[in-house]
């Protein structure tokens, strides 16, 4: 049967755009001595993470995982020589396609040695700027910036502090505002779950459509791998932030938690989260745990989804359109 789908999903400038930028992305680290390194892509450990799913591998009779992002394999690295770092590899995530979303994907990586979140937000957006000047798709005359506190963006959209909030109260929310309220979640569930669908539904959708948005200092529940802090008002804040391009999220990055006892006990309490969630446990990378013990240096790092900076680049809607081969005809 004859096989009609076999070209590239991405037009021939599409291609070239994805080209340069990727070499104005090396520039723009050569230039600040950042240097290029390489992990692997194939693990004996999966993310514990209870809202990422690891696509799982075999090598002979042992079941591997391709990497959702090169985060600990980079980490190890600055345990081992702290210098600043990046790498531009592939990731995978099971069970996320669509609009913004391929099983395989391509994600810059980068930590900087003692820098705090607002230097590494200044960082990104100097690069996003760069990349916008540098590209041959992008019309848009003006490149705007704004940052604002999860705090800040919960309380100007739904008039709420998100850090003292509850299920119940974000449930009665919902119902009084006319929020569709998703099948499976009810006043019970976990409060994150309420805010990550109060923030698609409510906050994202306030946000600037044609600029870039800086969102940090998340609840502390919603900490993963970044350390503790307090916000202006002396609340606990996870110190982390996330850029937006509309409500299209770009990047999420971390002011890097360094203390082997406290991450441990995050795996293991996102392995009960799993489980509560209907989810497999995993196994919990120690090679991870054991580079923390042995001293990784402070610093900060974040994550950047290419193909969606691609996207944004080529004005584009869809992610297939970024892409030489999507899933579908990969």
């Amino acid at each position: 049967m004859p096989v009609n789908n076999w070209p590239p999903t991405a037009s021939k400038k599409i291609i070239l755009e994805r080209a340069l930028m990727l070499k104005s992305i090396r520039a723009f680290f050569d230039a600040r001595d950042v240097i290029e390194v390489e992990t692997p892509l194939l693990s004996q450990a999966a993310t514990t993470d209870p809202h990422l799913n690891s696509l799982q591998s075999r090598f002979r009779d042992q079941v591997c995982y391709l990497n959702t992002s090169p985060e600990y394999g980079m980490k190890r690295l600055l345990a081992n020589e702290p210098v600043s770092i990046y790498q531009i590899c592939k990731a995978f995530r099971d069970d996320e396609l669509g609009l913004f979303h391929n099983p395989e994907f391509t994600l810059l990586e980068w930590y900087r040695l003692d820098y705090d979140c607002e230097q590494l937000m200044d960082e990104l957006q100097c690069l996003i700027e760069s990349l916008c000047q540098h590209s041959n798709l992008y019309t848009k005359a003006k490149i705007s910036f704004q940052r604002v506190s999860y705090r800040q963006a919960f309380e100007n959209t739904v008039g709420f502090n998100p850090h003292q909030i509850t299920s119940a109260e974000c449930y009665r929310y919902a119902q009084k505002h006319d929020v569709e309220i998703p099948q499976g979640l009810n006043e019970n569930d976990e409060v994150d779950d309420w805010l990550d669908w109060l923030l698609t539904q409510r906050v994202l959708p306030a946000f600037q459509k044609e600029g870039f948005t800086f969102l940090f200092d998340y609840p502390v529940s919603q900490c993963a791998l970044a350390k503790i802090g307090q916000d202006q008002k002396n609340c606990p804040v996870a110190k982390r932030f996330e850029l937006f391009f509309g409500e299209i999220e770009l990047a999420n990055g971390f002011h890097e938690l360094i203390d082997p006892v406290e991450q441990l006990q995050r795996f293991k309490l996102e392995n009960n989260a799993r489980k509560r969630k209907g989810l497999e446990g995993v196994n919990i990378d120690h090679y991870f745990i054991a580079a923390l013990e042995a001293g990784m240096p402070e610093c900060s790092g974040l994550a950047l989804g290419l193909d969606r900076v691609l996207m944004v680049l080529a004005g584009v809607e869809n992610i297939e359109q970024v892409l030489t081969f999507s899933w579908r005809n990969a």
